[in-house]
């Protein structure tokens, strides 16, 4: 006997230990790119969360805080909750973030643990977020913010508060969460193409990924991780031949020990995984039209993809009331603080839509409807309200919400161009007015047709102009013909020689317009454009292009995109005497600005 208890005794010690987490679950639900659309969409009128009545709206936060408690109740000690970035800047509630940290402090409520941040997050500048990120924490605390790459400057004052936040524990590189004995480290990264899109993060910056990654890994997994998640903000994408590709693909690809990539800013919905070098990516969409629920299972020290799911947000989810409720109070702020001073409301309805207006930013954006409507409502907010333009363009990496049929409210028509701040309280980009000769329109254009076939947000709409261009053409000798029509609806040839010097002006978004000034960079030397004023004086500051909608108040008065689309709007004829105005059926299909035609050989 006591020899057989030495044997048993011996062969427990010699045997492997059993790790705690073996033939456990981990339950871990994710979003991306909320954008604040905390209101169901669209149009958000017919939005009724706390009724079970069919509508058609998906989205909504009161129906994600729904999702989350319920899968929560039925895996009470073995659920995450992780968003991946962009959970900012989208619709009006988040104007008013710097100040409230609302939206932060309602993702803490509805039991999110862990939010990347995105390109977006950037938008009102590093001060600004830092801002949000603190009047969130004295609001009642927020989930653990990540930023895994992330490199700020010590000599430039402009990021002082956001060294701040990451000097307190706000903002991190990394946290390490356990969930039913699970050890879980969880990193986030910010891509080179959504460093690219945020033009305000400066002077913060981004190390390259993959060194970041294979660093972060090795720190998590020298504490003892059992999981290893990254929320990457970077994205993927499908190449020509129709596999997939991106940022996030070749991080799978070149980064080992990465048990899960929850992939964010390319806004694609991927009903399964990708699974790459044995490591699932996974995308839920973006604007909080689906949840994305990975169950992993951890055996033996392996981790292993058990399901993924995307579940849909829409009207079949049982809604939290306290979360809609605090909404609903938030929105009433947006009227007192943003709405009510340029005499407009919340819901308050603009204009019909009996049709569809949509765009598609990740392919050729010539069958959008939505883009020329936009583009023809900038040129007649400027000439009408605004000092005047030519030439009106809009890109379609601005348009961030399509129109759907039925009642468009003001909310509604804010989404449709949400991004961005001026000077002023306002929020949205302000519109901004630039001089070219013919042959710098030419040039423009010609560049920005370049770069949109390999970033398709880059292409372009125009009002009062015509372009002709063959798609087969050489560098830069694409474009074939420009027609100019004035306001009295006369067309006329642009003409694109040197000594053609009559100037045109053009109108765009300040972030657009940004973009003229560094078209020397973009073509490589080859192409040079000198933005100018009205008397042909080169403007080298972009802040003085910014359009004066009111020259006789002090300051410039700015104005916004979606309030050249409200304007616009509410122009249009009724179908009845005193009804609400409706989008004439012309847009349903409208003509081309941009005009393929075939010369080459």
């Amino acid at each position: 006997m006591k020899k057989s208890a030495v044997i048993l005794f011996s062969l427990l010690f010699c045997l492997p230990a059993l790790n705690a987490q073996d033939g456990k679950k981990l339950v871990i639900l994710h979003t991306n790119d909320f954008h604040s659309h905390l209101q169901g969409y669209a149009p958000e009128s017919a939005y009724t969360p706390l009724i079970s009545d069919g509508d058609e709206t998906v989205g909504g936060f009161s129906r994600i805080a729904g999702i989350i408690s319920k899968v929560k109740a039925e895996n009470p000690t073995s659920t995450l909750v992780l968003d991946a970035g962009d959970c900012l800047m989208g619709t009006l509630f988040a104007a008013l973030e710097p100040a409230t940290g609302f939206q932060l402090n309602l993702m803490k409520k509805a039991g999110y643990d862990v939010v990347a941040l995105g390109n977006h997050d950037f938008d009102f500048g590093p001060a600004a977020f830092a801002g949000t990120v603190k009047a969130a924490f004295a609001r009642g605390g927020l989930p653990v913010l990540l930023l895994g790459n992330g490199v700020t400057d010590p000599d430039d004052a402009s990021d002082d508060l956001f060294e701040e936040v990451m000097r307190d524990g706000l903002i991190l590189p990394f946290t390490i969460i356990e969930r039913d004995g699970i050890k879980t480290g969880i990193f986030s990264l910010l891509g080179k193409d959504a460093d690219e899109s945020a033009p305000y993060a400066p002077p913060v910056k981004f190390d390259k990924v993959i060194p970041a990654a294979r660093k972060l890994v090795k720190k998590l997994r020298k504490e003892g991780c059992d999981v290893v998640i990254c929320l990457s903000h970077s994205g993927i994408t499908k190449g020509k031949d129709g596999e997939w590709t991106g940022e996030d693909v070749k991080l799978a690809q070149k980064v080992k020990g990465i048990d899960l990539i929850i992939s964010a800013h390319t806004h694609i919905l991927l009903q399964e995984p990708i699974v790459v070098k044995g490591i699932p990516i996974v995308l839920a969409g973006g604007a909080g039209s689906h949840v994305g629920r990975v169950d992993l299972n951890v055996n033996n020290g392996k981790v292993s993809l058990e399901k993924y799911v995307p579940m849909p947000v829409n009207d079949a989810v049982v809604a939290d009331p306290s979360i809609q409720a605090a909404i609903e109070t938030q929105a009433t702020e947006i009227n007192a603080g943003i709405l009510a001073p340029l005499g407009y409301e919340y819901g308050e309805p603009v204009v019909t839509a009996p049709f569809t207006l949509t765009y598609d930013e990740t392919r050729d954006g010539s069958e959008s409807n939505l883009g020329p409507l936009v583009a023809d409502a900038i040129w007649y907010y400027m000439n009408s309200d605004g000092p005047g333009t030519d030439i009106a363009m809009v890109a379609a990496g601005v348009l961030r919400d399509p129109i759907m049929p039925g009642t468009q409210s003001i909310a509604d028509v804010f989404r449709v161009m949400s991004l961005g701040a001026g000077a002023d309280r306002v929020p949205g980009y302000p519109l901004s007015k630039l001089y070219v000769t013919g042959r710098e329109l030419k040039n423009i254009i010609e560049v920005l047709i370049m770069s949109s076939a390999s970033t398709p947000s880059h292409f372009c709409y125009y009002s009062h102009l015509r372009i002709e261009y063959d798609p087969k053409g050489g560098i830069f000798k694409k474009v074939k013909k420009l027609e100019f029509t004035d306001r009295d609806g006369n067309v006329t040839p642009i003409l694109t020689g040197k000594e053609d010097n009559r100037l045109y002006s053009i109108v765009a978004n300040s972030y657009m317009l940004d973009f003229v000034g560094i078209i020397k960079k973009q073509s490589f030397g080859l192409i040079n454009v000198v933005p100018k004023d009205e008397n042909g004086i080169p403007v080298t500051e972009m802040d003085n292009a910014v359009a004066d909608f009111d020259k006789s108040l002090p300051g410039i008065q700015e104005g916004k995109e979606w309030l050249a689309l409200v304007k616009f709007f509410q122009q249009l004829k009724p179908a009845e005497e005193g009804g609400i105005p409706v989008i004439p059926q012309y847009y349903e299909k409208p003509p081309l600005s941009l005009v393929p035609v075939t010369t080459s050989k």
